[in-house]
């Protein structure tokens, strides 16, 4: 395996996350307190918290909190999830699992970096662009021509980070039984899901659409509770889920023993959290059309079709990245500049930013925002 890459948007967010007054490119929706989430909780699993032993906990995640995402599927049960410490961890181990030196992988573009430079560190990989002048279109007719003899995986991630993008249901079926018939595993990123601003739009969960197919989720996102550092990937593939765990063995090897309580609790209250997170987008969604009404000079803006990202153009002489920078120093506004998302494998938009809608009151943000633009004009 080849040395990976510094993380861009870590290494952005290293600098700014904190120091900056107002994030205002956050890609969670809003969280809660403890106590709050507490308070959701039935009488087994706050029986669970009060009495907790910390202890280490098994490798595949605690059986309460397997159940209890395994009823997010249709068909699959508590031995087809195994849990990681966050998103990050499932995807890096699943590509580790995946992948070998002579394999083939397909990634579509614009991504979150790790979803490509994993694959890269291990294999040969060819990158698929969501077409830009197209609202962000998926090519399956692009996809099946970059698959080879030795193509192990197909990576994509719906609702899209950062384009907020939400593919046809026909076209992600499609997907799934053009891998299966290729014995070529897709890897699914869904931890959007469930924040599609029309919910007829939500896509079925790959797992359920092919016994090969991985789908990745997590807390962080969606339910809005990044701090508990809780992920999971759900397979009907039992060899390949064995395969997963022994790979955890060598990183965090089993969870910590209270975010998975509280995992338990948030999965089981996921019609409620999902709700909550959709409420306050849809509040915020209507002071960001504004917002970007008045500068239309400066900016094409279009709400996303789900997440709680967006990723609008900037059409300004000075360029994005300047101005994202000049942003930050001047105003305390983060948002991240397109080369953070810049692929090795195909082209990809230079001029725009990533932008957050799911956090509440955004209005000062987007008021220092506004007057830092004025002031220019």
């Amino acid at each position: 395996m080849t040395r990976l890459p510094d993380f861009r948007l870590e290494t952005y967010f290293s600098r700014w996350e904190f120091t900056a007054r107002h994030h205002l490119t956050a890609s969670d929706a809003q969280t809660m307190p403890m106590a709050e989430l507490l308070g959701l909780a039935d009488a087994e699993d706050l029986h669970a918290w009060q009495n907790l032993a910390l202890g280490y906990t098994e490798t595949f995640g605690d059986p309460g909190l397997r159940a209890a995402i395994a009823d997010m599927y249709e068909t699959v049960g508590p031995d087809d999830v195994i849990c990681f410490a966050g998103a990050e961890e499932g995807l890096y181990i699943a590509m580790q699992a995946l992948l070998d030196r002579g394999d083939h992988a397909v990634v579509l573009t614009p991504n979150y970096q790790s979803a490509e430079t994993i694959p890269l560190a291990l294999c040969e990989v060819t990158g698929v662009a969501l077409d830009e002048k197209q609202d962000w279109a998926l090519d399956l007719d692009a996809v099946t021509a970059a698959l080879r003899p030795t193509t192990r995986v197909v990576s994509v991630n719906f609702p899209n980070n950062p384009t907020g993008k939400v593919i046809d249901r026909t076209e992600l079926t499609a997907l799934a039984d053009l891998c299966e018939e290729r014995g070529i595993h897709l890897f699914s990123d869904e931890v959007y899901r469930g924040l599609e601003r029309d919910p007829a739009r939500t896509l079925p969960q790959a797992a359920d659409l092919a016994p090969s197919a991985l789908s990745l989720n997590v807390t962080s996102k969606a339910l809005g509770l990044p701090g508990l550092r809780i992920g999971w990937i759900a397979c009907r593939d039992r060899a390949l889920r064995t395969r997963l765990e022994r790979a955890k063995h060598y990183t965090t090897i089993c969870n910590a023993a209270p975010s998975e309580i509280l995992a338990r609790i948030a999965v089981k209250a996921r019609t409620h959290l999902l709700a909550r997170s959709r409420g306050i987008i849809a509040a915020n969604l209507p002071l960001f059309d504004a917002f970007f009404a008045e500068f239309p000079d400066l900016f094409e803006w279009r709400a996303p079709d789900g997440g709680c990202v967006a990723f609008p153009r900037y059409l300004g002489a000075d360029g994005v990245e300047a101005f994202c920078t000049r942003l930050v120093e001047e105003a305390g506004v983060l948002l991240l500049p397109a080369a953070i998302y810049r692929s090795e494998l195909t082209d990809t938009p230079a001029d725009r930013f990533r932008i957050g809608i799911g956090r509440r009151d955004p209005e000062p943000a987007l008021r220092a925002f506004a007057d830092w633009l004025r002031a220019r004009r």
